[in-house]
């Protein structure tokens, strides 16, 4: 029994050794340099808890380009801006002109004083009534330029101050470099044994490009802010007048091109918007405002419940009785004629692009581009292509507010588990049993979120479309902007909030209550 244990325990101690020497081959591989250096600092940080503090010379020396180098650019550029505002005090104390500005406003006044001396003058030799008022103005320029010059030298006796301060903060960077690098150079370890993929080693190519953007960065800003105005590059891009004019020419000369050759397709597409606007017209527009009434509470009771439904039936209330029944009417057919084409078209982009992540990918930066470009840029090529009206402001709703259903399309048929895909593909399920009975209940919350976003951006669009002719409550906001109307603008502000209120209970008030 006791030789069965020493064997055994000699067999422990050999796998711990095995183990070590794993560890070690693990921890050279992943700092390439200092090698045993690093391996004490790690065991002596993986034996403590709570805050690990450990001194890396290294760090604190080179400072940003150690992180760098090492593939942590988030504490690299941290530490660049630091270290580079600490040179910039040490070198505006030390050789910079701090009262530059002073100057220059003392100056002014000195030409301000001689002007008016020679007013004074000038006043003196024709008698005039206005000498007293000559004489007080120079007076006053003149204690002026005098608190101006005690200005000046209690700048320039601050050089020091301003010199020590960034030395002591520059102290303060680095020793915050050294302290902190280690810990971090150790989390980051046990990130790459998970993670192969993570930064490791002293690489070439990252050792220079952080060593070339910290001195990029010291140089240009201690520069600037030594010597303002001297080096006209680092505060004027070099550029040339002729480079915008011909863009502008390129830009005109294509969208020329384009209506002359596109015009039968975007005839074609005004004349589907109109069709479908015209219809949503007469529907919310001229059909008696009872009918429409009821049928916007009734539906509200159905989807969220009786009581959004009294104050679904107070909104509208509201909205009749200020006179904005027509309007907001015509409001929800330009609305709801953008939103069903959006619906109708996003949807289907993505469930196609949910399982085919390189369209997706072509297709992501195109809706990034749409939702961040300003609403005023593309409403030019739109009144190109569109001329104004409400076709036109149809179009641009739809870029600004038709990317979130596809978006949240996409999220959640992708977040449908795929162990449920699997066992209904097990069971026989084809494609389209699949789509209908998997895919589309598992991922209709996430849809429906697209789709309420949809409308509610749809809708945030109403004042913006009402600048190239849309009609409805953005026109009465638009108008009180340009009138400085307040009472109109708030009440058909409200107008609009309540019909942003009322959609968005009938289209998301069934899943809130599930």
């Amino acid at each position: 029994m006791n030789q069965l244990a020493d064997e055994q325990q000699s067999m422990h101690g050999m796998d711990a050794g095995e183990l070590s020497e794993d560890h070690e081959e693990l921890v050279h591989e992943f700092v390439g340099t200092g090698r045993n250096y690093y391996l004490r600092v790690f065991h002596k940080l993986g034996s403590r808890s709570g805050l690990r503090w450990s001194f890396n010379p290294m760090a604190t020396l080179l400072g940003p380009v150690w992180y760098g180098m090492r593939g942590i650019w988030n504490w690299c550029m941290l530490f660049a801006v630091l270290e580079a505002f600490s040179f910039i005090q040490i070198a505006r104390g030390l050789f910079g002109d701090l009262a530059a500005e002073a100057r220059n406003r003392m100056a002014s006044v000195q030409g301000t004083l001689e002007f008016r001396r020679q007013q004074l003058e000038t006043a003196v030799e024709n008698d005039a009534a206005n000498v007293d008022v000559f004489k007080r103005a120079i007076d006053s320029l003149e204690s002026g330029i005098l608190e101006l010059q005690q200005e000046v030298v209690r700048i320039e006796e601050s050089a020091i101050t301003v010199a020590m301060t960034g030395l002591g903060l520059l102290v303060l960077v680095k020793l915050a470099e050294g302290l902190i690098a280690n810990a971090i150079l150790e989390r980051r370890f046990s990130d790459w044994l998970s993670d192969r993929s993570v930064a490791h080693g002293i690489g070439g190519l990252r050792m220079g490009l952080s060593g070339f953007f910290f001195v990029v960065v010291v140089a240009a800003c201690v520069l600037h802010y030594s010597f303002p105005g001297r080096y006209s590059l680092l505060f004027e891009f070099p550029t040339n007048p002729e480079y915008r004019l011909t863009a502008i020419e390129w830009v005109k000369q294509f969208f020329v091109w384009a209506v002359l050759k596109g015009e039968w397709f975007f005839d074609i597409i005004t004349l589907g918007i109109r069709t479908l606007l015209d219809a949503l017209e007469v529907v919310f527009v001229e059909t008696p405002w009872i009918v429409i009434a009821s049928f916007i509470v009734l539906l509200t009771w159905l989807s969220a419940g009786p009581r959004t439904a009294v104050w679904a039936g107070a909104f509208l209330a509201y909205m009749g009785a200020l006179g904005f029944w027509v309007k907001a009417m015509t409001t929800l057919a330009l609305l709801g004629t953008a939103a069903l084409i959006s619906i109708s078209i996003g949807i289907p982009v993505g469930m196609f692009c949910a399982r085919r992540p390189r369209v997706y990918a072509v297709l992501r930066p195109i809706m990034d581009f749409m939702q961040t470009m300003p609403a005023f840029v593309f409403m030019i090529p739109v009144i190109a292509f569109f001329g104004t009206g409400k076709p036109a402001a149809i179009v641009t709703t739809m870029i600004f507010g038709g990317t979130p259903v596809v978006r949240l399309t996409v999220l959640g048929l992708r977040g449908v588990p795929e162990h449920i895909r699997e066992a209904a593909i097990a069971y026989g399920a084809s494609k389209w049993y699949l789509l209908r009975k998997v895919d589309l209940p598992l991922a209709a919350p996430s849809i429906l979120a697209g789709v309420n976003q949809t409308i509610m951006l749809s809708l945030a669009m109403v004042v913006v479309a009402s600048l190239i002719g849309a009609k409805g409550l953005g026109e009465d906001v638009l108008e009180a902007l340009q009138y400085a109307s307040v009472g109109q603008g708030i009440l058909a502000g409200f107008s609009i909030l309540f019909c942003a209120m009322i959609l968005d209970q009938i289209v998301q008030g069934r899943r809130k209550g599930q």
